[in-house]
């Protein structure tokens, strides 16, 4: 009898990049994910199981730090009303990255650029 999750159609594959992204997906709701993603992306990187692994852990640790930076940036702006906003994009800049980085997981597929800001 083979094994129900050798096959990349069996269902959801719970792999390292997978998992980084969903716990910045959670980070929206818990908060503290997010961080315990980058270190796991630190920490797997070392061990990636080829070329696809290595690009995603390479965005997911760009996404991160972009987006921490970004928001040390727009808190102080809060104070003349353009921060909140930017908070918004950013939120919604992580979420489509994290998405998309989530799809591609599942297919085991390298990100394209990801060392770009965008996607």
């Amino acid at each position: 009898m083979s094994d129900p999750n050798s096959s990349p159609n069996a269902g959801f594959d719970f792999n390292h990049p997978t998992i980084v992204a969903l716990l910045y997906l959670a980070s929206f709701v818990v908060g503290i994910t997010g961080i315990v993603g980058v270190v796991l992306a630190y920490v797997w990187r070392g061990e990636a199981a080829g070329n696809w692994e290595a690009s995603h852990y390479t965005f997911h640790i760009r996404t991160f730090w972009i987006a921490f930076i970004a928001s040390i940036i727009s808190f102080p702006l809060m104070l003349v009303g353009i921060g909140f906003l930017l908070l918004l994009a950013i939120a919604a800049w992580v979420i489509v990255r994290s998405v998309l980085a989530l799809l591609a997981a599942q297919k085991r597929q390298p990100i394209a650029n990801p060392e770009s800001f965008l996607w």
